[in-house]
């Protein structure tokens, strides 16, 4: 009996233990491989070409080029892969954000293994598949959004540099590695994140990620423009 065409992977997340896990569950599957596996975004992208996948399962925090700018890419190759995203944010903001970048499919790490399995077969087949837990708090498409409207405080329009930490920080990155990317310290990030969140009248990251969605800051095109993360030193 001729064997059954099974659809080939590529795992692309930064931690080893992570990807080890999923490629266990995924190559239990009789009709799924893993054809290669990458640990930041730049080898993504390289491992895409020389493998061509069917599907990614990608992480939106990686270093040397994040998550969101290599989507962002994958989506632009002719006959490329079909994308899910598998992240630890839960916030619509992130979802939002990655199916305009070019997701199928959005899930985040705390899911089912059935979940993934599930999600893997219905991008493969042309479907979207979007988690449950992230879908019943609604789209942000559409929504007016009041600056200020959580603390009543009056918006002030952000200075350059204001506006690119706010756009690290709602990539997922944290202050040290924001102030990595932007050749300054990691007490200037705090005080900029303060002026911004004082400006805006917003408290929390969730809350300033929705407003880089909602209001353009954060873009596939602005993400993909972004320097990439220095290189670790290895020792």
């Amino acid at each position: 009996m001729p064997q059954l065409p099974r659809t080939r992977i590529l795992l692309a997340d930064d931690h080893a233990l992570i990807r080890a896990g999923l490629r266990l569950l995924i190559e239990a599957q009789a009709d799924m491989v893993v054809v290669a596996e990458a640990g930041d975004g730049e080898e993504t992208r390289r491992l895409v070409r020389e493998h061509r996948p069917d599907v990614v399962l990608l992480d939106i925090t990686m270093p040397r080029t994040d998550g969101m700018a290599t989507l962002g890419e994958i989506a632009r190759l002719r006959g490329g892969p079909r994308v899910v995203v598998v992240t630890m944010h839960d916030d619509p903001a992130y979802l939002e954000a990655a199916m305009a970048a070019g997701a199928s499919g959005f899930l985040v790490k705390r899911a089912a293994g059935s979940e993934l399995i599930s999600a893997i077969r219905a991008v493969a087949r042309g479907r979207t598949f979007v988690d449950a837990s992230v879908a019943a708090t609604g789209s942000l498409r559409g929504q007016a959004y009041r600056p200020g409207a959580e603390t009543g405080s009056r918006a002030r329009p952000l200075s350059t540099r204001e506006a690119e930490v706010l756009r690290l920080l709602a990539q997922g990155y944290s202050n040290r590695e924001v102030a990595h990317r932007l050749g300054i310290s990691t007490k200037t990030v705090e005080t900029f994140r303060a002026r911004v969140s004082h400006k805006l009248g917003l408290q929390g990251r969730p809350a300033l990620v929705r407003y880089a969605v909602i209001t353009g800051v954060l873009t596939p095109e602005s993400v993909a423009g972004l320097p990439d993360r220095p290189k670790r030193s290895r020792r």
